[in-house]
């Protein structure tokens, strides 16, 4: 028998802790608290890493953005008369040929613009003399430099002064066909004065067209260009801001 004592009866006890689950439980502890924190690091560094992303993205498209806006003002300010450029060279050329015919009885174009004694034997008035000069000036040449560096200012100006150079050539022929002072009458409108006029509203005419076709592109490329920067605000506003 063995004595109340000995080792062998110690009774167990249930409420002793076990040091095996204890160490276990720290050691479960002290790692979810590492993994946690590495978890913490990683979406901080991945969030981090994002925004320099999105902060070199900006930056490439601002500066593509530039491009593109320099493009489109370089290309703004140019005009493409297409096949009309071809009845602009023959508007021109025929305006060239007025200059040599007669532009009231003797006196050619070339007179009226120089003003020569065959131009004063005719009594030219003022109206031929201002439209002969505005057919040189604005008709041929303010309309050969439009065609040949097809600037869209250059081919405003072209619009302007050819419009009034018509206005002009249809007073002139008015002009020749009215009595002067004392009753004067002197010849009548020649074939020149006639031609040159013709030339210079066929001139206008087509002028407008092309500048008027280039301002309607100018107003569609703008209205797009407002869209297209307001839908790119919305989406930067959307993407800092977390909205879906």
């Amino acid at each position: 028998m063995s004595k109340p004592g000995d080792e062998g009866d110690i009774p167990d006890r249930p409420d002793q802790p076990t040091t095996g689950g204890s160490g276990s439980a720290a050691a479960g502890e002290s790692g979810d608290g590492t993994v946690d924190a590495g978890n913490a690091a990683n979406h901080e560094n991945a969030e981090r890493n994002e925004g320099s992303v999105n902060s070199a993205e900006t930056s490439n498209f601002e500066q593509f953005r530039d491009d593109l806006d320099a493009v489109e003002r370089r290309i703004a300010g140019e005009i493409d008369p297409g096949v009309r450029a071809m009845v602009v060279a023959g508007a021109v050329f025929v305006l060239l040929l007025s200059l040599v015919l007669p532009h009231a009885g003797g006196a050619r174009g070339f007179d009226v613009l120089l003003g020569t004694e065959a131009a004063r034997f005719e009594h030219i008035g003022l109206p031929s003399r201002i439209f002969v000069w505005f057919l040189v000036v604005f008709g041929v040449g303010f309309s050969t430099l439009a065609l040949m560096t097809r600037r869209w200012f250059l081919a405003w100006i072209a619009v302007a002064g050819t419009a009034i150079t018509s206005v002009f050539g249809v007073f002139s022929i008015w002009h020749r066909q009215t009595p002067g002072i004392n009753n004067y009458h002197g010849a009548g409108p020649s074939i020149g004065l006639i031609l040159g006029t013709i030339a210079a509203i066929v001139l206008t005419f087509h002028w407008v067209r092309v500048v008027w076709s280039r301002t309607a592109l100018q107003l569609a490329a703008e209205e797009q260009r407002r869209n297209a920067s307001a839908a790119a605000e919305e989406r930067d506003r959307r993407r800092f801001t977390g909205e879906n």
